[in-house]
Parts: C-alpha cells; structure tokens; sequence
C-alpha cells in the first residue's frame, strides 16, 4: 500500500538481534507476586480482597473505579498475603497500594471463567463489556484501558483500525515474537476489535527489520480481504501513534488532538492477543510477553511473565547478569523510564527490561549548544528544541509552550542526535512535568476559590434564611398579639354592654 513520508526520526541500531530470535518462553512461578492496583491511565483500582484469602487464577483482586480505568487479577492460584504499600515500577521508587500475593503452585483458573463461542455474534457494547471486565489495557507502554478506545464509536465516526506493529524501539522484540508465533491468534483479536468498533478497514504496520512478522501476519490475514499489511520503513519514531497514522494515510492528527478526530482508532498486536484471549476463553489480563535484554545480561529472552513478578526474579531466570549494568530500564533505551531496583513489580504496561552497559548507554561529557540545528532536523514533530530549552534554561516555561513544549512527544530523537550530548529530551520532559504541576496547581487554586465561594454562599444562605425565619417569627408573633388584643376588647365590650342595659332599666 502507498506510504507518506513524514519529517524527522533518526536511525539507531536496533541492537534487536540479541533477543530476536529467542522464543517466548513461560516464567515459572516465583514465590511471592506483587500486583500493583494501578497498571493503567486512570484512577486506581480498589481492592476487592482481603488478608488470607483465598484466590484462584483470574479471580478478580481489585475492581476499577470510574470511567478510565480497570479492573486488577489474580495471576495465578494461592492466598493473598496482605493488601499495603510497596514500590511502584516508576524511576520515583515511591511505594504505592500494591495486593501480595503466594501462590500455591496449583495455576488453578478460576471456575467463573468463560469465553465466547462465537464472538462475531455479540454486540460492540457487549465485547467492550467484555474488555473492560478483563482489565485490559494499552499494551505497548500508554496502558489507556482498550474498552475506553472500543467505545469511541459513540463520539466520533471511526473508518479505519490500525494496529502499530513498528515495534520501532532499540532492543524490544516481543511483539516480533508474538506476531510471529500466535499470528493467528492476533489477527483474531484485531477482527474482534473492529467488530467492536463497526469498522471494515484494518491496517496493520510492520516496520521492514520485521521480515518474519510481516510473512506470518500476511499469511494469517488471508483470511480477511479487509486487512491489509503496510511493510513500514526501518526508523524511529515511526511507532509513535500519530506518527504512524500519517505515514499510513497521509493525514496529520490535530495538535493536542486524537487520531479518532480523522476517523482512526491505533492499537497494539499484544493488545489483539489479550482480546482474543479475553473474549475466547474468558482470561483477563494477567500475563504479558516481555522482553529482557542488553549486553549486561547473561542470556537475552523474550518471556511470558505473571504480573507482579519482581524484576529480580526475572532476570534470574536469564542468567542474572554478566556485568553490573551502568543503567536498567523498563521499556525501550529512547522513551523508557529507569528503574529504581530490582525489587520492582512487572505490571501491564513493562514490554521490555534493559540491562544496558556504560559502552551502550555512549555517556560523554556536555557541551554547549553550537546551534547547529541537528536536533530541529531529526524532531518528528517539526520543532525547535534548541529554542525551546534555551526558554526552559532562562525560566521562561510559557516561552517553550509557545514554541510548542507540548507538542513534544518525548521520543528523544534529538537528544540522540545532537552532537553535544545535550540531554534536551530529559530537559523537555522537565518542563512538560512542571507545566502539569502548575496546571494541577492552578487547577486546586481554582477548585478551592469554587469551594470557598460554595460555602460563603452556602453560609449567607442559611443567614437569610435564619434572619426571613426570625421575621417571619416577629411577624407570627405581632400577629398574635394584635389577635389576643381584639379578642380582649371584644371580650371587654361584651362584658360592658349588659351592665349598660340595666342601667338604662
């Protein structure tokens, strides 16, 4: 299918030769599992378990709470050892509500578990439905929860799905594998998601360096004479979402915007393969395919992890390491995040940990800016970063949001790039966060002035009312009186006129 060519990116070694060809294998169970209530955009889940008791597989830990949000599972059979704080899978290391849980080495699946016989056959409500109460979630890194993206149907006229198989990341190789080992099972899910959203045109981008996931994909949507393999060129970021959807259609997303405003709604082949799971067999999301790679580790994988499997345990099932890695990292080397220790929970959004060494990571000193404008050349999104971070160096963060700070994806091309190893996405990414703490700020000022104004008005209320209630009783009162006084006098004046009468007698 026809292409279109979109500005910037750059063209790192993919480096995924060292995991790439390594089938997914299946972790075994490790002693104790630790599932976060949050995997997922959105607000918490709230626990629906107690101290002691006793879960089996997929049985439901902790259910979602408003709109955006989704619901959390059992990975496995045993019993739940406690309900508390523990580190999140975030570089803060900060600890957040987090179920533990021992399994019992049964792998029991729960006896409510059921699929479809044919999903084909149920409403799109129905299968969003479905979706949502198995927790099923973005599963290339955003962790949006997919019933939410089933459902917008219902807001916008959506023509086309499109499932981003770039996988356009250093490194990562466990979409590859998926694609390429249950492609059957993946193309499945993606009918069903356009079931869901009443589409007939599916697109599903490979990027070239994928020549055995493109191959087993063709061949499994063979099928289905509406899906069509679009082989994408070998570069990043060409798995950014609205990145993707231009080269595919030619048509530019709107600036803060969504792809569903240009009728195209993206998800991942991962997410396809929960789906197909999901509606299927009835399994909600409790295990991912992630990939463990980097020099620093003795044996590269891609492996079938329960969630809430510590880091720990699954880099001791690929050998541990070799040498001390200088940085560890969850997700891909451009847009991932580091990890603060080992200890850390896998959750629903982890496709790749990183044990990277100080020759991968190529850390060189700083130098100044030279303006040479290779940063503006390789942006995706046609900015200036140079400019931008001059404003964020000088303060001035509402100078860098003019110039489009919150545009930026944070894909890290230009720091990639620049030859002064400036380190322009991590500044970018600085501002962008201070811009949301001030807009929160900004947001409780505001929320707290609307509160006060509430409850001075609330006050004032009850004063008028208490003060009408006082008149009112003034009134009752007066009127009492001015009764009791007629009566008096009509009670006086009968009394008077007898005595009148005998003495005109």
């Amino acid at each position: 299918m026809k292409l279109f060519k979109i500005r910037g990116g750059v063209h790192p070694d993919d480096r995924k030769r060292l995991a790439s060809e390594q089938p997914i294998e299946t972790l075994p169970l490790p002693d104790l599992l630790h599932i976060p209530l949050q995997q997922h955009i959105g607000a918490p889940a709230s626990p629906a378990v107690r101290r002691g008791q006793r879960v089996a597989k997929g049985d439901l830990l902790a259910q979602g709470q408003g709109m955006i949000s989704a619901p959390v599972h059992a990975p496995t059979s045993g019993r739940i050892m406690g309900v508390g704080q523990y580190p999140a899978h975030h570089a803060s290391g900060l600890s957040v509500p987090t179920i533990t849980l021992q399994p019992d080495g049964e792998d029991r699946w729960s006896d409510a578990i059921q699929g479809v016989d044919d999903p084909f056959a149920l409403e799109p409500e129905a299968i969003a439905a479905r979706v949502a109460a198995a927790g099923i979630v973005g599963l290339g890194g955003a962790t949006f929860p997919s019933a939410v993206k089933l459902d917008l149907r219902k807001r916008y006229t959506i023509q086309t799905l499109v499932i981003n198989g770039a996988e356009c990341e250093p490194y990562l190789t466990c979409d590859d594998r998926l694609m390429r080992e249950h492609s059957e099972a993946v193309i499945d899910g993606i009918r069903i998601m356009a079931q869901a959203l009443g589409v007939t045109q599916i697109v599903i981008g490979i990027e070239d360096n994928k020549p055995q996931a493109q191959a087993a994909m063709a061949v499994a949507a063979s099928i289905d004479p509406n899906i069509r393999i679009a082989r994408l060129p070998t570069r990043y970021p060409m798995g950014s979402e609205k990145h993707l959807v231009q080269t595919l259609t030619g048509r530019e997303t709107p600036a803060r915007g969504l792809t569903a405003d240009i009728g195209v709604v993206v998800h991942n082949p991962a997410t396809a393969f929960a789906v197909h799971e999901a509606l299927r067999f009835g399994y909600p999301l409790v295990a991912r395919v992630v990939t463990v790679s980097g020099s620093a580790i003795s044996r590269p994988a891609n492996v079938r992890v329960p969630l809430g499997t510590r880091v720990q345990d699954l880099i001791a099932h690929c050998g541990g390491f070799k040498e001390e890695p200088t940085r560890l990292i969850s997700g891909g080397p451009m847009m991932g995040q580091p990890l603060p220790s080992t200890r850390v929970p896998m959750v629903k959004g982890s496709n790749g940990v990183l044990a990277l060494t100080a020759a991968e990571t190529g850390q060189s000193d700083v130098r100044p800016c030279i303006r040479c404008a290779t940063c503006v050349q390789a942006c995706p999104c046609g900015l200036v970063p140079l400019e931008m971070v001059a404003h964020i160096h000088a303060g001035d963060l509402e100078g860098a949001v003019k110039r489009g700070l919150m545009d930026c994806i944070g894909c890290g091309s230009c720091a990639y790039v620049c030859p002064g190893h400036i380190p322009l996405v991590q500044f970018l990414n600085h501002a962008k966060g201070e811009m949301a703490a001030r807009g929160r700020s900004k947001q409780k000022q505001m929320e707290t002035k609307r509160l006060a104004e509430q409850r001075t008005a609330r006050m004032e209320a009850i004063k008028r009312a208490k003060r009408e209630q006082m008149e009112q009783r003034k009134r009752e009162m007066a009127a009492r009186k001015k009764a009791e006084a007629e009566a008096a006098q009509q009670a006086a004046a009968a009394t008077t006129e007898p005595v009148a009468s005998e003495t005109e007698s």
